[in-house]
C-alpha cells in the first residue's frame, strides 16, 4: 500500500529515508564542490559535516580523501568529485525510493548497506573505537530492519 491510499509512512523507513538523503545532499555538495562546480565554502563545510555523522567506513574514505585533496593533481581531484557525486546519487536514490515506499529501494539500500559491513568489521579488527562500533551496529540494524520487513511483506502478497 501506498501513502495515497492511506497508509502512513513506516517510521524505520523514513528515518532511514531522510539519513540517506542528508549524507546524498552532503556528498552530493562535495562531489561539486571538488570539481569545481559549486561554492568551495560550502563544500569545505558539507565535508566537514559528512566527516562527523558518516558511518565508520564512509569517515574514513571521507577524510583519506580531504586530507589527500591538498596534495593531488586537478585531474584527481576531479575524478574523486565524481566519485562522491555518485555515490551520493546512490544515496539520493535510495532515499526517493524508499520515502516512497519502493520495495526495489529496500532491496537496494539493504544490499548497498550490507555490502560495507565486511569492511567495517575489517576496520574494527584493527581498532576498536566508538565511531566504528557504532556504525556497525547501525548498518546491522538497517539491513536487518529492511530484510525483516522485505520477507514479512513478501510473505503478505503470497497470502
Amino acid at each position: 500500500m501506498t501513502i495515497r491510499e492511506g497508509r502512513h509512512h513506516d517510521r524505520g523507513i523514513a528515518l532511514i529515508a531522510t539519513f540517506k538523503l542528508v549524507k546524498a545532499i552532503l556528498l552530493l555538495a562535495v562531489g561539486l564542490g571538488a570539481i569545481g562546480l559549486f561554492h568551495h565554502g560550502v563544500a569545505d563545510a558539507s565535508s566537514r559535516f559528512l566527516a562527523t555523522f558518516s558511518s565508520g567506513t564512509e569517515r574514513r574514505v571521507t577524510q583519506s580523501v580531504l586530507s589527500r585533496l591538498s596534495g593531488m593533481s586537478p585531474r584527481r581531484i576531479e575524478a574523486l568529485g565524481v566519485g562522491a557525486f555518485l555515490y551520493g546519487l546512490l544515496f539520493l536514490v535510495e532515499a526517493v525510493g524508499l520515502w516512497l515506499q519502493k520495495r526495489w529501494a529496500e532491496y537496494l539500500t539493504s544490499i548497498a548497506t550490507g555490502s560495507f559491513i565486511p569492511f567495517e568489521i575489517y576496520e574494527l579488527m584493527n581498532a576498536v573505537t566508538a565511531a566504528r562500533i557504532a556504525a556497525l551496529v547501525v548498518n546491522i540494524a538497517v539491513v536487518v530492519y529492511l530484510i525483516v520487513r522485505l520477507r514479512r511483506n513478501g510473505s503478505e502478497k503470497r497470502r
